[in-house]
């Protein structure tokens, strides 16, 4: 009695005898007697090359079945890119991998990942599906990047994004912020060249000019605080508390200057500094306003003075052009006599004349006893 196999056009058949593979068998019927120790391993060409049970290296001396198969090896320091008809498929890991080549066409790109970076060439669309595989870093258009390798320096990055394989090489990216930053110095307490003691506010602008020498310094804030901390004291100590109070800009000025000098071996470029703020102990702010009012009150003497040694003068040199001219005498009466009347509601006069008159003669007695009198 026989046995019937069919096999279709998308299937292979794997042929055993004894539990020994014998050969493929394509699409066709067979028959084989039942009491034959035949067995058989019906395969879909549209799936990988799996038996189970199995290793591939068992099938892989009939060159019959290697024609229809694409065999790749990974080896351990590879990723392999697995395309079918021209579309990613699956990334593949170190081992031996057979893919049927009968209804699809298969492409292999291999990857050494010994050579962290992903090329360029890669679709960058696919690296979404491989987060597995794939470590990335994005660098800010403000920022500049520094890439390492097992913790060794290998180059500058500029801004963008990054992919990295993660295998055996170790990958780390160091980022600097190269916009324009402020330091601030803040209740700083020195002590100036007279012996009073104030806390001073101040501040540094600057941005970073040399990233590698920045790299390079332990702990770059805290040095570059130090040192504006040093060139304030060493400066602001020269001075005396009015000379500090008077020149806050001149101060600031010459910092800053000290500071540039330094900017170099710190790997940056200092663009602005400024006195924020001088805090007085109390007592040496009751000491200033005292002062302070001293002097105001001086200026105010000395301003009423000046104002009614001009007036005494003005009426000194108005007496002597009167004196010397009776006409003018006699409009400044006229101009007196004006105000008077200005405060007067009503005049009377008594006695006959007419009232301009009177007071026409009222006036000239008034200047012919003093002509006497001169």
């Amino acid at each position: 009695m026989l046995k019937k196999v069919t096999i279709q056009a998308d299937q292979r058949v794997l042929l055993f005898d004894k539990g020994s593979y014998v050969k493929v068998l394509g699409p066709g019927t067979y028959r084989y007697f039942w009491w034959s120790e035949a067995t058989v391993v019906v395969m879909n060409i549209g799936k990988p090359f799996v038996v189970e049970g199995r290793d591939l290296q068992l099938f892989l001396h009939d060159q019959e079945l290697v024609q229809e198969l694409d065999v790749v090896r990974v080896e351990d320091h590879e990723y392999v890119l697995h395309y079918e008809d021209g579309q990613f498929a699956q990334l593949l890991k170190p081992g031996v991998y057979a893919f049927w080549n009968v209804l699809r066409k298969h492409a292999f790109v291999h990857m050494d990942v010994r050579k962290p970076e992903v090329p360029a060439e890669v679709d960058r669309s696919i690296l979404s599906k491989l987060g597995a595989v794939v470590q990335t870093y994005d660098i800010a258009s403000y920022e500049t990047g520094f890439l390492y390798y097992d913790h060794l320096l290998q180059r500058e990055l500029s801004p963008g994004k990054y992919y990295f394989w993660k295998g055996p090489v170790s990958v780390m990216v160091r980022t600097l912020d190269v916009r324009q930053q402020q330091m601030e110095l803040l209740g700083q307490e020195i002590m100036t060249e007279d012996k009073v003691t104030l806390r001073l506010n101040f501040f540094a602008q600057y941005r970073i000019a040399g990233p590698v020498r920045v790299l390079e310094m332990r702990a770059f804030e805290e040095q570059l605080y130090v040192q504006l901390q040093l060139t304030v004291r060493e400066y602001v100590g020269t001075l005396k508390l009015d000379e500090l109070l008077r020149r806050k800009e001149e101060v600031a000025s010459f910092i800053l200057s000290r500071l540039r000098e330094k900017g170099e071996e710190f790997g940056v470029q200092f663009v602005g500094a400024g006195v924020k703020d001088v805090i007085l102990p109390g007592e040496m702010k009751e000491i200033l306003n005292t002062v302070l009012l001293a002097e105001k009150k001086a200026q105010a003497n000395l301003i009423t003075r000046r104002e009614e040694t001009a007036s005494t003068r003005s009426l000194l040199n108005t007496a002597k052009l009167m004196d010397e001219n009776q006409t003018l005498f006699r409009l400044k009466e006229l101009e007196f006599l004006e105000k008077i009347c200005e405060k007067i509601g009503s005049i009377s006069v008594t006695g006959g004349g007419d009232l301009l008159e009177r007071l026409g003669s009222l006036i000239g007695d008034r200047g012919s006893q003093r002509e006497r009198e001169s």
